[in-house]
């Protein structure tokens, strides 16, 4: 580096009415050769010229983006095809193609000088999050030309980087993963905090904006249907008082499709996981009653529930809503009490008849239109088990018992029939009977819950936002695949796969379906990159809380933190390794 600088006399460095003054010049020269000047050749600015209070004139990184390179819409990101190139290779080909340019461009305005360095220029290649910049310097150190592998946005983030934030969540997959996989593959991968800025910026907005939309097309299609039936069911992200959150769910039981989802935070209940059930089941059934002729809800035996539906006294006794029963419940709750009866002694006998009871039950459901019709099949039980098939008031439905020869018949007013008629004749639980005839299940409701853990993994903690956005996708991903059609082979036969139920010991076997085609997410990722284009700002180094966000209700702990060091000596204190 070489400076020079010339001043007038030390008297009138600050009298600029003399006209023999001569203002303070400072030039600085970088690179790896310098140049032969002669500072009398510079050309003179007066003082009318001078400008003050600017900032120097600094080299820029990149050249100006040209309209190919900006991202100024959606299709100029979206759906374009993008590889992985190794830096070998890519330098391989950046040595043999001819230089756009024959000349230094470098020109430094304050002063009116232009380089004019000629080829050959020196390479470097860098990587910048997951896109790779190449520059070219000319021998005095000047950036002559940079070339990036992706598109930007502007403000200058990179559009791989941008959509690689985006898809981990629209994929249901985690950053740290994503992050280790491309540390294996030895490629950059986009920043941390760039990634959750994106997602919070961007992303959940757009996936709400994105279901509210589809939801209302799947709402349309069932206004016009007389009456509704939905089955309904929470889930909790972990088992027991632990839950954060709870996503209660709300299925049109003809077309299996998702018509609700909310999602509850455990800050919005006082902290109380117990009652964010029931919050979300009000909000679910104030919000389908207002655009859907509701007319019967199916969930499982949740009491807090069962009170709102009470028909007399109930938040819901005027609606004329019925309340159902999920049977698959059910009968696994009968099945429950069965099995505690069988292990006690004296009462083994129960364990040989359990599967053949809560059979019929089953039957007894399905059969009954009504209550007393129900009561007279269900009651035949304790008749069958004794070997007896005909009674005062009725008979068994079956036909010849001989298969039955070698089992175990009960004996009448043994213990393990007496601990079976409590079971079969509790008045408690036959008081919820009428809401089990209508013979409803929400086994597919099941199935969807399965499927939020593509999306919202218990292993993981997310955040109020993202963790409403993961489950809204997961509907999203549940109603765009619900109607596939069955796979079939070349021959036009439905292929089905087997599967083993280690549980029941049994074999059976599922249709298996078209492969998902995922069409509807080019859309959400327009809308998520029209998000980014429409700011009027670059990402923020603070990620701003919304005014719905429940983190703004405090901390999930009733009390605050300690200070870290005190946790610390406490800990030590006890002789606990913090290794």
């Amino acid at each position: 580096m070489v400076t020079l600088s010339k001043y007038g006399d030390e008297n009138d460095v600050n009298d600029s009415s003399d006209e023999e003054y001569v203002p303070p010049l400072c030039l600085r020269m970088t690179g790896s050769q310098s140049i032969p000047f002669n500072i009398d050749e510079f050309p003179v600015i007066g003082l009318d010229e001078t400008v003050h209070d600017e900032v120097d004139c600094t080299e820029s990184i990149d050249e100006p983006l040209t309209e190919q390179e900006q991202i100024l819409c959606g299709d100029d990101l979206v759906g374009k095809h993008a590889s992985i190139v190794y830096d070998d290779n890519l330098k391989l080909l950046a040595n043999v193609l001819q230089f756009p340019l024959n000349a230094c461009t470098f020109q430094d305005h304050t002063v009116n000088i232009k380089c004019d360095a000629s080829p050959p220029f020196t390479m470097k290649l860098t990587s910048r999050g997951t896109a790779t910049v190449l520059q070219w310097f000319c021998s005095r150190g000047h950036n002559v030309w940079t070339w990036n592998s992706q598109p930007k946005f502007k403000y200058g983030m990179q559009g791989g980087d941008f959509m690689l934030a985006s898809n981990i969540l629209l994929s249901g997959n985690n950053y740290a993963k994503i992050k280790l996989l491309f540390q294996f593959m030895n490629m950059g991968v986009v920043a941390k905090n760039t990634f959750y800025s994106i997602q919070d910026a961007y992303c959940t907005n757009a996936v709400k904006e994105f279901w509210t939309i589809k939801r209302a097309e799947v709402i349309q299609r069932h206004q016009s249907k007389d009456e509704v039936v939905v089955l309904a069911d929470g889930r909790m992200d972990s088992p027991g008082h632990c839950a954060q959150y709870c996503t209660y769910t709300t299925m049109e039981n003809d077309s299996k499709d998702i018509v609700h989802v909310v999602t509850i935070d455990k800050r919005e209940t006082q902290r109380n996981s117990v009652i964010m059930e029931k919050k979300a089941f009000i909000q679910t059934v104030d919000q389908l009653s207002e655009e859907l002729k509701l007319k019967e809800v199916v969930t499982d035996a949740h009491r807090q529930i069962s009170a709102l539906m009470d028909p007399v006294k109930g938040r819901y006794k005027d609606k004329g809503i019925v309340h159902s029963l999920d049977m698959w419940h059910g009968a696994k709750n009968l099945a429950k009490r069965l099995h505690a009866a069988g292990m006690i002694a004296g009462q083994h006998i129960i364990l040989i008849w359990l599967k053949d009871i809560v059979n019929h039950f089953w039957f007894s459901c399905k059969a009954a239109d009504h209550r007393e019709q129900f009561m007279d099949l269900w009651t035949g039980v304790l008749h069958h088990v004794i070997n007896q098939h005909t009674w005062a008031f009725g008979q068994c439905q079956h036909g010849s018992v001989e298969a039955d020869h070698n089992r175990e018949w009960m004996k009448p007013g043994s213990v393990a029939h007496e601990a079976l008629s409590k079971i079969v004749l509790d008045a408690r639980w036959l008081k919820a009977i009428d809401k089990y005839l209508r013979f409803r299940t929400t086994a597919d409701l099941e199935s969807f819950q399965n499927h939020i853990l593509m999306y919202a993994s218990k292993r993981f903690s997310f955040s109020p936002p993202v963790y409403e956005a993961r489950t809204l996708l997961a509907a999203l991903d549940y109603n765009h695949h619900n109607h596939r059609p069955i796979l079939v082979n070349a021959e036009g036969n439905k292929m089905y796969r087997r599967l083993y139920n280690k549980k029941s010991k049994r074999w059976c076997v599922y249709a298996l379906k078209t492969t998902k085609d995922y069409m509807y997410i080019p859309e959400l990722q327009r809308s998520i990159v029209r998000k980014r284009i429409d700011s009027a700002t670059g990402l923020s180094k603070r990620r701003p809380m919304k005014a719905d966000d429940p983190r703004a209700l405090g901390n999930l702990p009733d009390i605050p933190p300690p200070p870290t060091a005190e946790l610390v000596q406490a800990q030590l204190h006890r002789g606990d390794n913090l290794a």
